[in-house]
């Protein structure tokens, strides 16, 4: 990024990394563009800001109808505790893993190509949930163009193999190169697991997305050294999951893998002078505060917070706290505005 740009324009590139709707990102790519400095030092910067302001617009018009326009198809609005993408080379299996997950209804077939739109779908944990959207194959031949703007509000990938067929140590390198070409780079870098730190890059565009590799139909090739081979030979350091969307084995440990991976954090709430709900918890992150919930609650809430009461294993029952203060699992909050 040229060194010379305004702090208008770091505030709506920052708006724009931490941007999670379609139509937020277009606001904020519309203000990148405004308030970037038009020199030459700028030019290449102003061009990729404004191609991805006409794809953007492209996606949220949608595919015509009538002669209207029927809104966006290909980007899944964000939804459980975390959103995460199935990638993977044709015949891999990611969508018959996609639906014994969260047993969605996607279409699956002994042929390739099967999958030619996003597909989520819901994986429950414990008493939470986690968004899994089953995508197209990518292939050195082909990889849908939209894919890219279908990655841009996901908190990490499962990037699944098909662990008996030979051809997957030619399949994965390409998987990588197609999404590197894109500014998309899997990372083993998860917030909750010692696995290297993630790239730090002046890049706005360029996406570092969290990677599992999920070594599917295990029940063809059970040998358990396959997958930490198959990593020593293309020099990856993905953390790993072996599992059969066939048979269901392995399935199981997702959910707590993720849970810790991306260090979710569950918070029950109270009103004052009933009783707590503890069926559904609002999930943030390790790090974030009493404010951070109070947005998730209601933007009323979160504007007018004075403080909260908080009942948890790192505070003595009904402790008065300000919005500054970071939530543990677990913990259950009394908001007072």
């Amino acid at each position: 990024m040229p060194t010379n740009v305004t702090p208008e324009y770091k505030k709506a590139e920052e708006a724009y990394r931490n941007a999670r709707e379609p139509k937020e990102r277009l606001v904020c790519l519309k203000e990148m563009l405004r308030t970037i400095p038009k020199h030459k030092g700028t030019d290449h910067l102003q061009a990729d800001i404004k191609t991805r302001i006409k794809q953007l617009s492209e996606e949220l018009a949608g595919p015509k109808k009538g002669g209207q326009r029927s809104g966006p198809s290909h980007v899944v609005r964000p939804d459980g505790a975390a959103q995460l993408c199935l990638i993977g080379p044709p015949n891999a299996g990611k969508s018959s893993l996609h639906a014994r997950l969260t047993g969605s209804r996607t279409d699956v077939g002994p042929y390739p190509y099967t999958t030619h739109l996003p597909v989520p779908g819901m994986l429950p944990h414990e008493d939470v949930h986690f968004q899994l959207v089953d995508l197209p194959p990518v292939s050195g031949d082909f990889m849908e163009p939209w894919l890219v703007n279908a990655l841009q509000p996901a908190d990490g990938a499962l990037l699944v193999i098909d662990v008996s067929d030979p051809d997957c140590l030619e399949h994965v390198p390409v998987i990588l190169e197609r999404l590197r070409e894109k500014k998309i780079f899997l990372t083993p870098a998860w917030p909750g697991l010692e696995s290297g730190e993630p790239d730090e890059s002046d890049d706005p565009f360029r996406l570092d997305l969290p990677t599992v590799l999920i070594a599917n139909k295990s029940d063809l090739d059970p040998d358990p050294e396959e997958v930490e081979i198959f990593e020593e030979l293309l020099g990856l350091r993905f953390p790993a999951l072996t599992m059969s969307a066939e048979t269901g084995d392995g399935v199981d440990a997702l959910g707590p893998f993720l849970f810790q991976a991306l260090e979710i954090v569950r918070v029950y709430t109270k009103t004052p002078g009933k009783p707590a709900d503890r069926e559904k918890p609002f999930t943030v992150r390790r790090g974030d505060t009493i404010a951070d919930v109070a947005r998730l609650v209601h933007k009323d809430i979160a504007q007018g917070l004075k403080f909260a009461r908080i009942w948890g294993t790192e505070v003595f029952d009904g402790q008065q706290v300000g919005p500054d203060h970071f939530v543990a699992d677990g913990d259950l909050v009394e908001l007072h505005f």
